[in-house]
This record gives C-alpha cells, sequence and structure tokens, in this order.
C-alpha cells in the first residue's frame, strides 16, 4: 500500500486527508494506537480518517463502487489472467471517468471536476519537528514512553519516533502528540503499562 500510495502522491499530488477502514495497514483495531502506516500519512501533512468500527455503511461509497465494478467489469467478461483483467478495468476506469456523466456531478463527467492536488509529494520525508521547549520523548521498541517514573503504551506503529508530551488541566493527565495530533493521554493516577 506505502508503495502504491507513493506512486500516486508523485503523480497527484498529496490529499488534505484519506479516509481509512479499521483493518491493516490504514489502522488498528484495538489497543495498537497508530500504525507505521498512519505515521507516515502524518508526516505527509496527510490526515488519515477512520470510520466508525464495525460500521461499514462510512465506506458505504466505496461498497458502492465495488458493486459497480463488479457488475460492469466481473459479470461482463471472464478473465483468464492478471492482463486480461487490467485491460477491463482500464476500460471502465475511461468509461467512469471520461464518457460517461454522474447525476452527483450536475451530470458532469469526474475528469471534468478533477484537478491535482497542488502539494508535491516530497521525496525525503519531513522531520518530526516540535516547538522548542516541548516534552519529548522516543517510542521504544516496545512502544512504550517512560514519563511520571513509569512506562506508558503508546503505540507499535511509531517505535524510534519522538512524540510530545503536553499538559491538561488536571497536572496528572498529559496528552501524548504525534505531529501535532493527539494520539492517546497519560493519567498519571493509573499504573502504567508496557
Amino acid at each position: 500500500v506505502h508503495a502504491l500510495l507513493t506512486q500516486v502522491f508523485r503523480t497527484v499530488g498529496l490529499p488534505q486527508a484519506i479516509l481509512c477502514d479499521n483493518g491493516s495497514p490504514w489502522g488498528t483495531a484495538g489497543r495498537g494506537g497508530l500504525t507505521g502506516f498512519e505515521g507516515w500519512l502524518l508526516r505527509l501533512g496527510i490526515e488519515p480518517w477512520h470510520g466508525r468500527p464495525y460500521h461499514p455503511q462510512t465506506q458505504g461509497k466505496v461498497e458502492r463502487f465495488h458493486g459497480t465494478i463488479a457488475r460492469e467489469v466481473f459479470a461482463q467478461s471472464l478473465f483468464t489472467t492478471l492482463a486480461e483483467a487490467q485491460a477491463g478495468f482500464d476500460g471502465f476506469r475511461a468509461s467512469y471517468n471520461h464518457e460517461r456523466p454522474h447525476e452527483a456531478l450536475g451530470y458532469a463527467t469526474p475528469a471534468s471536476r478533477y484537478t491535482s492536488s497542488p502539494r508535491p509529494f516530497p521525496e525525503v520525508l519531513p522531520p518530526v519537528v516540535y516547538d522548542a521547549g516541548a516534552i519529548v520523548r522516543t517510542v521504544t521498541q516496545h512502544g512504550s514512553i517512560a514519563w511520571g517514573g513509569q512506562r506508558h503504551f503508546i503505540s507499535r506503529g511509531l517505535i524510534g519516533e519522538p512524540v510530545e508530551l503536553r499538559p491538561t488541566e488536571d497536572p496528572a493527565v498529559w496528552t501524548v502528540l504525534y505531529v501535532q495530533r493527539p494520539i492517546t493521554v497519560i493519567d498519571l493516577r493509573s499504573p502504567g503499562e508496557v
């Protein structure tokens, strides 16, 4: 996914956000913090948005699109090679984007409304930088940091990455951020975990 999205981003630029499901590599379905993939998106300035777990309606348009592909590509032909399947998809994509009108677009074609992002893909990943004076810890190989005399689990996807700790109104509660995005909260009254 990383390699394919890199190709796409090089071609069309960076989006502001990507709507993701909660399975790998898009997200962690449970106690895992951010995935490495989500960390990569955040460093690129792309906000990963997630649907509610076990609520596929959030991705309803994508699921509807899958149904359209099934009817218009797979139901029309029996592909025996990947090259044949690719040719079928290429024909569908050309028709879908350049020829057929879409009601949601005022009967225009998607290609007539599309523009590339003005944000180019950086060939060197931007460093994670926090403000001077920020409290920063590096996530260990176990996905945790030391704070308040305890170890606190942060994320296995951020191993080796710096995170910032910010105080809240409650002196025992700290917000943990990665690239300015809150990712978890540490309550020093609760026992730490690894």
